[in-house]
């Protein structure tokens, strides 16, 4: 928000420079961007007053004006058509730095001789200023300008881009602002009464005003001003609009806009003769109900959208912009002014919906009290009455169905001690409070005070809000630095945070990548992952208003982004690539929020070992995609087997599901060559993806000690003949299905000559333990045994010969 420091000064006595005060707003919280000086380059101009006006000896369309600048007087060349005897104007001495008024260029204006008469010295317009776009005639300056005044002391101003945070839209204007600087620097806000005189006839004979949605529009108020004459406004007023980056329009349009920036709450002018019925109500639209707004363009409405309608069609979007059915002409006469409060989130939904920000809605989508509708109104009736040349009605239309009594809050004067670390006497805290506008009352001790919030501050609820207060006016940087009064309390992280730290610690130490990418992708992006085009089962999610058809849907799993950063990085490494996402994902529910598990992504591709002496190339394959997930997992504490899977995007033969405990928490295995195609990989890549919701109960169950062995261990090798199809994972289950196995190998796998078809060789080395004693050859011998005739009888295993 821009805001005028010539503005400020009226409602505050500032006698701090420009870049202090700028860094005491920063400092209260109020973020001042950047700060731009109008007029700090007007050096030679001063204001002046024409006191003759001559024609110009060579050229009809040129004259010759005489002009007061107090110590002397000045005859220029002058070609504005609205010179006029009396008036002052900004007249430019040679050696000033002014703008081309037909290049736009800076120039520095020298003495010139022109249709043979010497000029030194230039009448200006606003734009040869640089104040405005205007160079149809030369600017003319109010009757109490004092001649002889340098212009930048006069006109001269710093305007402060102010960024002001979502809760305190009663900063969003220069009285708001005033407030704060007051009580920043110890000064007294003076704010003028609201007075304007009222005719003989009541508005309620002439208006009406019903609410059929009280939820959505709390208060709406009224006045009516009649015999105005619509014109342009006074020049103060067009320059301070323009200062705050509004567009001048009209007087009337002009205040409504004026009284905005001022006291931050919006209002709307009506043409009070083209509201039909004289009548009007705040109501929900009708489904596929149309208005034309005030920037032209029909917009067709949903049934959840507010307008205030007159007794036969909407006349406006509630708190977004007016209608061009009912908006302010030059042949207006009477003046219909609201200003009204209403429900933020339907105007924040509105606004965003029909894509049309504004002013109005900016402010109100962030809760502005709608206690401050009415001073508002009375100010905007007040400047039109006064711009204008009309009457106002006598009385006002309001209509207030959310009118609730406000309960002060008690505040201990411990908790500010509490909170802050610093000890602030009773006096001290009702001195802050009441400088910013609270009301501060004795409370049931002498240790508490009753707190009363003021109309127009309505992000204040608790009292941890006014203990900030208290730390922002008496400065966060007065608050001393002291050691900590007692231990930092233990951190106790969820557990899914400390799961995702160690997963991302483990896997960089592997060699991994971390990629962090778009939650929303294309759908062109998610087709690539199916070998075979098909239809989605269930549709991911799309957004609705997508920045792009790149960014149009949630993602369904982390894969896409995966490939799509291995395929651009391929391009560049020609060795090892090991990437890994963690991140959330999203799947659609039918008539429900989607589920948004955390999933774990890996992808591996390239060469493992780099051509060397001792050999060539040896790349990524399965195993050690498999090995990497369980080594995080044994890292983890848990234990975990594979089985067949059957993910459609993984190479059919090389995938498998990870299980624990019968619960799949994930897959793993080679890409389809098609997925790969269609990324444009040319080489084999392996894939690893755990759904950690589904991982996590497993890794926080509690660890069990065990001792280390006492009793030396027994080795033995055996060589088995089994079905070709029979998957190494169900052997090692039987045999560590025996309680004296302390582990078990596999170092062999043969199929060929001296193997019968249909058959495979799987050999394994078992090692035999026990906890109490050494174990016996005999013993040994004896499990060894027992394994065989589990093996012969579950899954028709021989003892190879």
């Amino acid at each position: 928000m821009k805001v005028s420091l010539n503005w400020l000064k009226e409602y505050v006595d500032i006698a701090l420079p420009a870049a202090e005060l700028a860094r005491v707003l920063t400092l209260a919280g109020f973020e001042v961007k950047e700060t731009e000086t109008t007029g700090g380059n007007w050096e030679n101009i001063v204001i002046g007053q024409i006191r003759a006006i001559n024609p110009h000896p060579n050229a009809d369309r040129l004259t010759l004006p005489t002009v007061d600048l107090g110590t002397e007087q000045a005859t220029v060349v002058c070609g504005a058509p609205n010179l006029r005897i009396g008036d002052k104007i900004a007249f430019a001495r040679v050696g000033a730095h002014l703008i081309d008024g037909h290049s736009g260029q800076a120039i520095v204006l020298k003495s010139a001789k022109i249709r043979g008469i010497v000029s030194s010295g230039m009448v200006c317009s606003e734009r040869e200023l640089g104040i405005s776009d205007r160079h149809e005639g030369i600017m003319v300056l109010p009757d109490d300008a004092p001649v002889g005044m340098p212009l930048s002391d006069y006109l001269g101003d710093v305007i402060f881009n102010l960024e002001i945070t979502p809760n305190r839209p009663d900063c969003l204007s220069v009285i708001g602002i005033a407030r704060e600087i007051a009580a920043l620097t110890g000064q007294t806000p003076h704010i003028a009464e609201v007075n304007y005189e009222e005719a003989a006839t009541s508005i309620d004979r002439q208006i009406a005003v019903e609410i059929l949605a009280p939820d959505l529009c709390p208060r709406y108020c009224a006045t009516l001003i009649t015999g105005v004459k619509v014109a342009d406004s006074p020049e103060w007023l067009q320059r301070r609009l323009l200062a705050c980056g509004l567009r001048p329009i009209n007087n009337i349009v002009d205040v409504t806009n004026y009284v905005m920036l001022e006291y931050g709450q919006p209002s709307h002018s009506f043409d009070y003769d083209r509201i039909r019925g004289k009548k009007i109500t705040v109501r929900l639209a009708n489904n596929g109900e149309s208005i034309i707004t005030l920037d032209g363009v029909e917009r067709t409405l949903a049934g959840d959208m507010l307008v205030v309608a007159d007794a036969e069609r909407p006349v406006a979007l509630a708190g977004i912009m007016g209608g061009a059915n009912s908006e302010i002409t030059p042949e207006t006469t009477s003046v219909l002014l609201e200003a009204a409060s209403w429900n933020p989130a339907n105007i924040h939904y509105t606004g965003r919906k029909l894509n049309l920000p504004s002013e109005a809605c900016m402010r109100f989508e962030r809760g502005i009290r709608a206690d401050l509708a009415l001073p508002a109104l009375r100010r905007s009736t007040q400047l039109i009455v006064q711009l204008s040349g009309g009457k106002a009605a006598r009385g006002l239309v309001d209509v207030y169905p959310g009118k609730r009594q406000q309960e002060p809050i008690m505040l201990p004067v411990g908790e500010v001690k509490r909170q802050l670390g610093v000890d602030f006497s009773l006096e001290q805290i009702v001195a802050t409070l009441s400088s910013l506008g609270f009301g501060c009352k004795p409370g049931s001790s002498a240790a508490e005070v009753m707190v009363t919030v003021p109309y127009w501050r309505s992000d204040i609820r608790l009292v941890v809000d006014l203990v900030e207060e208290i730390a922002r006016i008496r400065g966060y940087d007065t608050i001393p630095t002291t050691m900590l009064s007692q231990p930092i309390p233990r951190q106790n992280p969820e557990p899914i945070i400390r799961l995702k730290r160690e997963l991302r610690n483990r896997l960089s130490g592997y060699g991994f990548q971390e990629l962090v990418t778009y939650s929303l992708t294309s759908l062109e992006m998610l087709t690539r992952l199916l070998p075979e085009a098909h239809s989605f089962e269930p549709m991911p999610l799309r957004v609705a208003n997508p920045m792009s058809a790149e960014l149009e849907y949630l993602r369904p799993n982390l894969r896409a982004n995966l490939l799509a950063a291995l395929a651009l990085n391929r391009r560049h490494e020609d060795g090892a690539i090991k990437l890994f996402e963690l991140g959330r994902v999203y799947h659609p529910r039918s008539g429900d929020l989607p589920l948004e598990p955390e999933t774990l992504c890996g992808l591996l591709s390239g060469a493992k070992i780099r051509n060397s002496w001792q050999g060539g190339d040896k790349a990524v394959d399965f195993f050690e995609t498999k090995g990497v997930v369980e080594g995080l997992l044994q890292q983890l504490g848990v234990t975990a087997s594979f089985e067949s899977g059957s993910d459609e995007g993984l190479h059919a033969a090389k995938q498998a599901a990870i299980v624990i405990r019968d619960s799949r928490v994930g897959v793993v295995g080679e890409l389809h060559p098609k997925v790969l195609e269609n990324f444009e990989i040319s080489e084999a890549a392996y894939l690893f993806e755990i759904d950690l919701a589904t991982l996590l109960p497993f890794t926080i169950d509690p660890k069990i000690f065990q001792p280390i062995p006492r009793f030396p261990a027994i080795v033995r090798d055996m060589a088995l003949v089994v079905d070709a199809d029979v998957i190494h994972q169900k052997v090692v289950d039987v045999i560590q299905g025996f309680p004296l196995v302390a582990g078990v190998t596999i170092f062999d796998v043969y199929s060929g000559d001296q193997i019968p078809q249909g058959k495979k060789s799987l050999a394994y080395r078992m090692t035999f333990q026990s906890p109490t004693h050494t174990l016996t050859d005999e013993e040994a011998d004896k499990i060894q045994q027992q394994i065989l005739g589990k093996l012969s009888g579950d899954l028709g295993a021989a003892l190879r010969g």
